[in-house]
């Protein structure tokens, strides 16, 4: 590669496609791509596109200034009333949110309850009833209204596995057919959302619904997987589809993110019964960035949609799930090395059971993509086949928590709570149940059904915890004088090992997740206790130790560089320590202001051609490139389209980006103005002579100079959110830059790293450093060392969107 000490320009005409260009430095893109590096990184980056927050906020103000237009004659009644009406909107918005999360998880809990136990048998008086109702007020093992399907053993055994695999493929088939984002737990891609990017049909009402119809067929089926993080994507769909009835939030993307954010915290709080944890949860996992007003919002709307759950009472019970437990015994200063241990295995766990998934997933996306009905098939089918004969692997999971969390005594009866002589078949069981989830976790999250990884972790947490608590029991039953058990009361019960399965479930939860003050509140919520606060802090930090030494954060996190997912957290430190010249995008296509006359037709091929620019840059001209302002392609369609409604364009019509003025066409030669871009009035055979542009063109564009920081270029994407940011050098376009772009550059340097590069004599070369102001010299990041010559493959086509 040649370097350039000065700035090429090239002109299209007939010979190039009649496309204006410029190519602003090097022949390169910003950087070179290894493709065996990064091939897989940005793959998902295509899906997304990104949104300008300032353009969307400046077409809100836009709206209510002609509302306030409109109504400024009206009377000063009119008036009060339509303040009153329009700052009670946005509570009406949330309002209508929590209800609707609060009905479809009520409904949710009743569906799943209910098709979990017709897998076991039926009420012999009301079908549609689950176990618990029809046996409403006896004892459950007694009952006799709850028959099971056959007298036979093993036609049971063969009816479990059959509708256990049934329910599995249903949820595939209406997930593959009606709505395919609806599958896995949407947690990754509600970040990205949540972080300034639009991903299509997302959000929308298909989804909505096969998520909400899926998830309880998924669950029902036996498939270790959970609907906390599944809560999140219906809750936050639920959000999307209520404010988009409200036309003033439609286009007002900081409203919009705040009711989504809003709708997450909606998500987990009905999820757990933790309002306030759901609140903690947008906080700490969804949120890139958080004001007072959105901790409101999420506030009000998790207190409509636990209220709204609580109203409905799935259970009967006024429980809000169905694992919530009361502890009357303390703990003891002696159990916590215990603890500690269990905080150790959620720490184990979360780096274990991400790594191995993140393998079957890309497995699963290499070997099974085509495949999906047949892999949920087998997968269903081993799963029932094996569960059947483990008690901890048969039940529901939130069943089988409710069973393992309970303290023994008055009210509650398992066999548990009796294991004098068969303690080891017990521990044996409780291990091998964890275990055995812990695979099952693995190879089910991320199959095309509706899944979550929460509750599988708190089920193999808390099975590995009651094995603990039993083994603590049994010692201190040996040795009842011992010193180390002296703060024991004769009296009253000393260990409770439904805490350690608790506590054991809450290092589980906080190791596939990464999160620490959010768990706490929840686990704090679900028991009511302030006394076992202290315990599931101590177990949920040795957890976040560990995974801060030796993991890789949460999975959903995982997963988001996995699948090529554009995100990049604001509330971490990205230190680059290069300028933005390296990052941004230098074979940009231009427009000309002035020397050059631009056409219709080098306009339609410019557009069709660079399908994926959406922001493209308007300059004096080509010989001085003084960057004016941009127009986005939205706008350039949207003015052709309206004059197309009426009027005709030839190919060698002028494009006048340089006029100012009111009108947007000019016909016939003669100057005459059109309302909304109408060429004449009616009669559709009238012929455009000159389109003007000056009035949808940005004029104030956001601009850094080549030499900023690189850091402190994407501070302002954080803070500011615009689509793009133009890069100049007193006043000459450079080059653009985009998020993506930043995305891109941080995860290559990342790979480069990872393969051995080192960056920091880059860093640290002045004189390399003083050449990157003056050219796009992303490229010499990699001459600076001769063996990675070998590696460069093709650079990379940046994608401004």
């Amino acid at each position: 590669m040649n370097n350039v000490d000065s700035i090429e320009l090239t002109a299209g005409h007939e010979a190039s496609n009649n496309l204006l260009t410029t190519e602003i430095g090097q022949q390169d893109d910003s950087f070179i791509n290894n493709q065996d590096i990064i091939k897989d990184e940005f793959k998902g980056f295509d899906k997304f596109t990104t949104v300008d927050c300032i353009i969307d906020s400046l077409m809100s103000n836009d709206y209510k200034l002609h509302d306030f237009k409109a109504n400024r004659n009206a009377s000063t009644f009119s008036i009060v009333i339509g303040n009153i009406v329009s700052s009670s909107r946005s509570w009406l918005c949330l309002t209508l949110i929590g209800v609707l999360i609060g009905t479809i998880a009520a409904a949710l809990t009743i569906v799943t309850e209910y098709l979990n136990n017709i897998k076991n048998g039926y009420c012999s008086t009301n079908f549609y009833l689950n176990r618990n109702f029809c046996c409403w007020g006896e004892d459950l093992e007694s009952c006799e209204q709850w028959v099971s399907w056959t007298s036979f053993e093993f036609f049971n055994y063969l009816m479990f596995v059959i509708l256990s695999v049934l329910l599995a493929v249903t949820a595939g088939i209406l997930v593959k057919r009606y709505a395919p984002f609806a599958a896995g737990s949407g947690i990754s891609e509600i970040k990205c959302i949540v972080s300034g990017f639009e991903l299509q049909d997302f959000l929308n009402w298909p989804t909505l619904f096969i998520k909400a119809i899926g998830l309880p067929l998924a669950i029902a089926s036996g498939l270790s997987v959970g609907k906390e993080g599944p809560s999140v994507h219906y809750a936050v769909a639920a959000g999307y589809c209520v404010t988009n009835t409200f036309k003033l939030y439609r286009s007002d993307y900081a409203h919009l993110k705040e009711f989504l954010i809003a709708s997450s915290a909606a998500g987990v709080a009905v999820a757990f019964g933790s309002p306030i944890g759901g609140v903690l949860f947008s906080v700490e996992e969804i949120a890139s960035s958080f004001k007072l007003s959105t901790l409101w919002k999420s506030y009000f709307c998790s207190l409509v949609a636990v209220s709204t759950l609580s109203f409905i009472n799935p259970f009967r019970t006024g429980q809000l799930v169905m694992f919530e437990v009361e502890y009357d015994e303390s703990w003891h200063l002696f159990e916590i090395p215990f603890f500690i241990i269990l905080g150790i295995f959620g720490g184990i766990y979360g780096i274990v059971v991400s790594k191995y998934n993140i393998k079957v997933v890309a497995f699963r996306k290499k070997y099974l993509g085509n495949y999906a009905i047949k892999e949920l098939f087998v997968l269903s089918s081993v799963t029932a086949l094996f569960c059947y004969f483990n008690e901890f692997l048969k039940l529901d999971m939130t069943e089988c928590m409710e069973i393992l969390f309970h303290e023994c005594g008055v009210g509650f009866e398992h066999r548990l709570c009796n294991i004098d002589g068969h303690k080891l078949k017990i521990f044996s069981s409780l291990l091998f149940a964890t275990g055995f989830r812990m695979i099952l976790t693995i190879i089910s999250y991320g199959c095309k059904v509706p899944c979550g990884i929460f509750v599988p972790s708190m089920a193999a947490g808390a099975t590995f915890g009651r094995a603990v608590g039993i083994v603590v029991e049994n010692f201190r039953n040996r040795n009842p004088d011992g010193i180390l058990f002296s703060a024991c009361s004769s009296d009253k019960q000393c260990i409770t090992p439904g805490t350690y399965a608790f506590l054991g479930a809450a290092a589980a939860l906080s190791g596939i997740t990464d999160l620490t003050v959010t768990v706490v509140v929840i686990m704090f919520e679900l028991t009511g206790a302030l006394r076992y606060i202290l315990p599931t802090m101590i177990v949920v930090g040795v957890t976040k130790m560990i995974n801060d030494k030796w993991g890789h954060g949460a999975i959903a996190d995982q997963m988001i560089k996995f699948n090529g997912l554009p995100f990049i957290d604001p509330k971490e430190d990205h230190v680059f320590n290069l300028s933005t010249s390296h990052a941004m995008t230098s074979d940009v296509y231009v427009i000309p202001r002035d020397g050059i006359t631009t056409t219709f037709q080098q306009l339609q091929k410019l557009l069709a051609k660079e399908e994926h620019f959406q922001d493209i840059p308007i300059v004096e001209s080509l010989e001085s490139p003084f960057l004016v302002g941009y127009i986005n392609r939205n706008n350039i369609e949207k003015l052709i389209s309206s004059i197309l409604f009426s009027s005709k364009i030839e190919a060698s019509t002028i494009c006048d980006f340089a006029t100012v003025t009111d009108k947007v066409s000019e016909e016939g030669g003669e100057e005459e103005e059109e309302e909304g871009g109408g060429g004449g009035g009616g009669g559709g055979g009238i012929m455009v002579s000159k389109l003007y542009f000056n009035r949808y063109m940005n004029q104030a564009p956001i601009t850094v100079s080549t030499g900023t920081p690189l850091e402190e270029t994407m501070e302002i994407f954080f803070r500011t959110s615009p689509r793009t940011i133009f890069v100049e050098d007193k006043g000459l376009l450079k080059g653009i830059i985009t998020k993506k772009d930043v995305i891109k550059f941080e995860r290559y340097l990342e790979k480069l790293e990872e393969h051995g590069f080192d960056l920091n004599g880059i860093r640290n070369d002045q004189e390399y450093a003083n050449n990157s102001l003056k050219y796009d010299t992303g490229y010499r990041v990699f001459s600076k060392f001769k063996q990675v010559d070998d590696l460069i493959m093709k650079k990379i086509f940046k994608k401004n969107v």
